[in-house]
């Protein structure tokens, strides 16, 4: 009998508090396959170093702390290098995305059809929080235009809830420190010519007032890296 893959769940966090030790609890809780969890958290100040130590440190594989905030795309090098599990999974720390649906997100991949699969916001018919208008517009208008370069048909370029085979994500290299990180991802992909999924996701957003962190700098950011990534290699 095949030994069953492990799936690493990788979880990059920065001032996230409030909630890292319950979403540890619902990643934990996930079902289906054996986890290998990473957190790397990214120069937090706001108490969450102190909790990884004391409270999340003994209920994950690994905790990795960058001295410096340098950005989602530089935690999630840093998780990507550390994995070791047949399947990787982002994780947000905040609770946005769902653990409950690990396993909708990498059934593709467990099937043998995809190497890849994006959690769609905006595709089947899941539960969601009534958030900003402006900013699924702005999503939205990002996926236009990514999909327009990588000639792919994605609702949800921006989505922070991915997965992938490993030995896949080896095959590209991330330059992005901020969240630049997620088109570059798609552009780097979409390269490779592998085969991409998408699944309809639930998503819980939040507000700012709640500890949300993108902004409109980062959207300007997407546009260039769109352009950088797919028409300068």
């Amino acid at each position: 009998m095949a030994t069953p893959p492990v799936l690493s769940v990788i979880i990059p966090c920065y001032n996230e508090a409030n909630t890292i030790r319950t979403l540890v609890e619902r990643v934990r809780a996930a079902p289906g396959l054996e986890k290998e969890i990473i957190i790397v958290d990214d120069g937090s100040r706001d108490g969450t170093r102190d909790l990884l130590r004391t409270q999340v440190a003994p209920l994950v594989s690994k905790v990795i702390f960058h001295e410096v905030n340098s950005g989602k795309g530089a935690a999630l090098r840093t998780g990507f290098a550390a994995a070791t599990g047949d399947l990787v999974i982002v994780q947000d720390a905040d609770l946005e995305y769902d653990p409950q649906e690990y396993s909708r997100l990498i059934q593709p991949i467990l099937d043998g059809k995809a190497d890849v699969v994006y959690g769609s916001r905006f595709s089947g018919g899941e539960a969601h929080r009534v958030v900003y208008f402006w900013h699924m517009m702005g999503n939205k208008a990002l996926t236009l235009l990514s999909n327009m370069f990588t000639n792919l048909n994605l609702t949800d370029m921006e989505t922070g809830f991915k997965a992938f085979r490993r030995e896949t994500l080896r095959k590209i290299s991330l330059q992005e420190n901020r969240f630049g990180v997620e088109p570059e991802i798609t552009a780097k992909i979409a390269r490779l010519g592998v085969p991409i999924y998408e699944v309809g996701i639930s998503y819980s957003g939040r507000t700012y007032s709640e500890g949300k962190k993108i902004g409109w700098r980062d959207g300007f950011r997407a546009l260039w890296v769109i352009v950088k990534y797919n028409v300068f290699k």
